[in-house]
């Protein structure tokens, strides 16, 4: 269901019963379309989020915090300027429409009494935060709106958006209505309703024909007649509604009368966005981070290729060495100029071989070409080894982290690998809550009596492994990238049966969690190091034994 005029009516009405009378503490702006009102009043503390995102427009009092930037945007310190310190009057809303008027009583610099609107369209991707003087004239807004019916700009008088549909508030009888009913060629009734009244959402409608139990086609006028007084209950009993997620689907939720006391409405609108924009926030960031990762991938993929293509040229290293020896033995051979080739008995197996020679060259150049040859494949093999193993080390390295991504799903955890990718762990921009947040703990399991820890990422193998014990044991998938399994053993024997449970534990949490027969080693931590300048997550380990599970 969306956010329409019928919820936005019914989170007016609960914003009227706690905040009126409430003073401006504070004035945020975590993003650039969001606005947090911190507000205080009857001994309480209020937070009123007005959010201006196109998928997840709206207001409500939250109990979410969100990371501020370090330097408040323009309109924010605009705001702050304004209502600092002013008291909330009362709150209005109009008809069904989605706009919200939120009026302050303030002092100007001359210390008189002035009033101050905040206005919050919540339209979509149109929705904005206005704020007015007592006049009507805008002092500024979040987003500045230029159009040929409308224009959002300071010192304007501030207009309501043109509406050219009708307001079901103002019918009196069902006769008025079905007339309406009768004239349109729109008879699909949750278009109807969207496309005729003002405030009434698609999904509002067929939430409603659901409940009553009639098709969305109907013309029947018995079955409009039950829809026509349905909405009308529910708009005289806007302080007593009932809002919930429909059964097992947790991206919708209906609004109806409730059958006893009202429900706290802008808490689950906090709760069911709040999700929402997590959800949105893991999967934008998740699916940036795999985009630059795959980008990275690729690039050691080239350059492994091309270490291939080296190590395969110089394979006629030791080849150029002979060449170079025979003809240095045969030189006294070659007595005017140079041939194109030369045909010499190999003295390490008695046997002819025919040597390419350059004819435009001395012989003795050609001899210290083919020794050139020979050190330049040599010293070029060293350093191409080295770029190897380098390569095979960050392909695994990379090859884990998509594995750590593909097993999360949730934002915070992905943001860890985030952090050990980009190497921003410890930026400053982070809010104070936003790090609390990120902190997360290794799985934790209890397996006959002992505990066990297993890492969620590659920096908290590394600190689960650094802060163990040296006579606990070391779990970890063989060649295969996988989390550290830490079994702490409190100085008790471990039996084998918990061993193979703990080597369950490293294959499920690896990248054979759907293989079989799957190779884990284990150790005493004594026994496992971390190489210096390695990567996060590797380590090399000896006095290991080996068993193989499912």
């Amino acid at each position: 269901m969306a956010f329409d005029g019928i919820v936005t009516k019914s989170i007016v009405k609960e914003l009227n019963k706690h905040i009126i009378g409430c003073k401006v503490n504070k004035i945020f702006e975590p993003t650039p379309n969001d606005i947090i009102l911190d507000l205080y009043g009857n001994g309480s503390k209020y937070n009123l989020l007005i959010c201006t995102n196109k998928n997840f427009s709206r207001i409500n009092l939250t109990k979410y915090n969100k990371p501020n930037p370090v330097n408040a945007p323009n309109f924010c310190m605009l705001l702050r300027k304004h209502l600092n310190s002013s008291k909330i009057l009362n709150i209005n809303s109009f008809d069904l429409e989605r706009i919200i008027e939120i009026t302050f009583e303030t002092y100007n610099e001359v210390n008189d009494k002035v009033i101050k609107k905040l206005i919050i369209e919540i339209m979509g991707q149109f929705s904005n935060v206005i704020l007015v003087n007592e006049n009507g004239t805008i002092h500024d807004s979040l987003k500045h709106v230029v159009t040929k019916t409308r224009e959002i700009l300071p010192i304007r008088p501030y207009e309501f958006p043109k509406n050219t549909k009708q307001s079901f508030l103002e019918f009196n009888s069902f006769e008025e209505f079905i007339k309406i009913f009768n004239n349109s060629s729109e008879k699909n009734l949750d278009k109807f309703f969207s496309s005729n009244f003002i405030g009434i959402s698609m999904p509002f409608i067929q939430n409603i024909c659901n409940y009553l139990n009639i098709d969305i086609n109907t013309t029947k006028k018995n079955e409009l007649e039950k829809i026509y007084l349905h909405i009308k209950n529910i708009i005289q009993n806007i302080d007593n509604l009932h809002i919930n997620c429909f059964e097992g689907l947790k991206n919708d939720y209906y609004i109806n009368i409730s059958d006893n006391s009202g429900t706290d409405i802008n808490n689950f609108i906090d709760d069911y966005y709040y999700n929402l924009e997590q959800n949105d926030l893991f999967i934008n960031y998740r699916n940036s981070l795999l985009k630059n990762i795959l980008s990275i991938l690729a690039k050691y993929n080239k350059r492994l290729e091309n270490i291939e293509k080296k190590i395969k040229d110089c394979e006629n290293m030791e080849q150029y060495k002979l060449y170079g020896e025979l003809l240095t033995a045969n030189l006294y051979k070659i007595k005017k100029d140079t041939p194109k080739e030369i045909t010499v008995t190999n003295y390490y197996n008695n046997q002819e071989i025919t040597i390419p020679l350059d004819s435009s060259i001395s012989p003795s150049k050609n001899v210290e070409r083919y020794y050139k040859k020979y050190n330049k494949c040599k010293n070029a093999l060293l350093v191409v080894q080295i770029q190897k193993k380098e390569t095979l080390d960050d392909l695994e390295y990379i090859d884990g982290l998509i594995e750590y991504i593909k097993n999360c799903n949730d934002f915070d955890k992905i943001k860890k690998i985030g952090e050990e990718f980009y190497g921003d762990s410890n930026n400053s921009n982070e809010g104070k809550h936003d790090k609390k947040n990120s902190k997360s703990s290794p799985k934790k399991y209890i397996i006959n009596g002992f505990t066990v820890y297993v890492g969620k990422n590659n920096k908290q193998n590394d600190l689960l492994t650094k802060s163990a014990n040296k006579e606990d044991m070391w779990f970890h998938t063989q060649k295969i990238h996988g989390s550290h399994v830490i079994l702490k053993t409190e100085g008790k024997q471990v039996d084998f049966d918990t061993i193979l449970k703990c080597a369950k534990l490293a294959a499920q949490n690896s990248k054979a969690k759907n293989s079989s027969n799957v190779p884990v080693d284990y150790t005493f931590v004594k026994y496992v190091r971390k190489p210096s300048g390695s990567k996060p997550g590797l380590a090399v380990y000896t006095n290991y034994k080996t068993v193989f599970v499912n």
